[in-house]
Parts: structure tokens; sequence; C-alpha cells
């Protein structure tokens, strides 16, 4: 073979190698296990339903459920599990849960929330408002206490959802059930926002909390924002989020 054509040759073979290499070069995605728990951090604007779609079409599982919802326009940490992992919600469910929200003083909406509609107004007395106060206002709240559900929420009156209920104009008022409040922090006050850091238990609605408390303080408020940023030992640092799904290894 001429020296021309042995060059040629090899020229053309490091090519297709190269372009063997670019098919065989792109990465596969490691394998999910179907038993599995995962810590995803939510984004606001995502229900928990929609988290769950997402991982269970994106990760092709068969059985996949969340523990504990978390409102639309909160964030942080949602408990996801799958497979025969599903059977132990109710542990998950049961883990001590870490909030930090800001509670907007002088007006409530019908949603408890920023996504609501303005149905009341108060004076605010910020002048009232020392540390002093609003932290005896706030011990007041912890403990085994009684907390009625609020109107939009995720409870089931006959198999349908309270919130569905509430955007027909139908409000359902359940009775106060018992629920522990481990701690309230109060972390700030600026501009009428009250910002605290909640540390409790199952069954405890941020929403409705933010509001009796508004009410303690005499007057009126809503949730301008809300994070869940620790359930029982997870938290942001050892989260996944769902933006990179794809780099998910479990």
């Amino acid at each position: 073979m001429s020296p021309k054509l042995n060059s040629i040759m090899t020229i053309h073979s490091k090519r297709w190698k190269k372009s063997v290499d670019l098919y065989i070069k792109p990465k596969k995605r490691m394998e999910v296990k179907q038993n599995n728990i995962f810590p995803v951090w939510k984004p606001q604007s995502l229900s928990s339903g929609d988290v769950v779609k997402t991982i269970k079409s994106k990760l092709q599982l068969k059985k996949v459920g969340h523990c504990g919802t978390l409102d639309p326009f909160a964030e942080g940490l949602l408990i996801v599990v799958s497979g025969s992992e599903t059977s132990n919600s109710d542990k998950y469910m049961g883990d001590i849960k870490t909030y930090r929200t800001v509670i907007s003083l002088g007006d409530e909406t019908d949603t408890l929330d920023n996504t609501g509609e303005i149905i009341r107004r108060a004076d605010v007395a910020p002048d009232k408002y020392s540390q002093e106060f609003i932290e005896q206002i706030l011990s007041s709240f912890t403990g085994n206490i009684k907390q009625r559900p609020p109107a939009f929420s995720a409870k089931r009156i006959n198999g349908v959802r309270l919130y569905k209920l509430a955007r027909q104009d139908v409000f359902v008022h359940l009775k106060p059930v018992d629920i522990n409040i481990d701690n309230i922090k109060f972390i700030s006050l600026d501009d009428n926002e009250l910002t605290i850091e909640v540390i409790c238990q199952k069954g405890t609605y941020i929403r409705q909390l933010g509001r009796d408390i508004a009410r303690a303080m005499g007057t009126r408020g809503h949730l301008k924002s809300l994070v869940r940023t620790e359930v029982g030992s997870f938290n942001y640092e050892n989260s996944v989020k769902l933006e990179d799904i794809e780099n998910w290894n479990y």
C-alpha cells in the first residue's frame, strides 16, 4: 500500500472512529429504582400533584405519591415516594417540619395567602408591636392547640377537595382539630411584614396560623411567602431540584 493511500485510510479511520465515539458518547441516564424516596425542593407555582406527575413521567415510575401537600404559592421540601416506599408515607408525614413565612399585616384574603382576593382589612399599629409583645402572641400558639382547617385546603369532604368547593364559592367550615406546634421564632417585623420560623408537626396549616396570629395582634393578615425549609433530616442542602431530574442518581 502506498504511503499516500495509507495516510488517507488512516484519516478516514480516525474520522469514522470519531463519528462512532460521538454516536456512543451520549450519557445514558442512570436507571432509577422503583422503590425510592426523593426529597424534592418544590419551586413556586407548581402544585404538589404537578411534581408527582413530572417525576412519574420523567423517571418512568409505576407508583408515586407525596408525603404532605405544599401549596402552589409556596416553595421548599416535598417528600416524594415511589413503589413500595409509598407504604411508609405516614412515617414521613409524621416527621417534624420547619417553615419560614412572611405574614403581611393589614389585609386578609380568602385563600389566606397572596393568591387570593382581599376580603377583610384592619388597621396596623406598628408602635404597639414591640418584639416582646409579638413573642408573647407567638408563644400562645405553641404546644398542643386547636386549629380550624382553612376553606382552601386539600382536605376532602365526601371525596371532594375543599379548595375545589371553595373555588365554586362553597365554603365548608370544619371543626377545629388538635395540632402540635413545637416552636415559633420571631425573625423580624419590617413595613408591616412579620417574618417568623415555625417548627411543627403533622396537620398544621401555616396559612391559618398566619391569619390567627394577625388577629391575635389586633389586625388581619395573610401569607406573603412560605418556605418549607426542613422535613425530618432533609433540608435544602440534601434535597434535589426538579429541573435537574435528568441527573438524579437514585
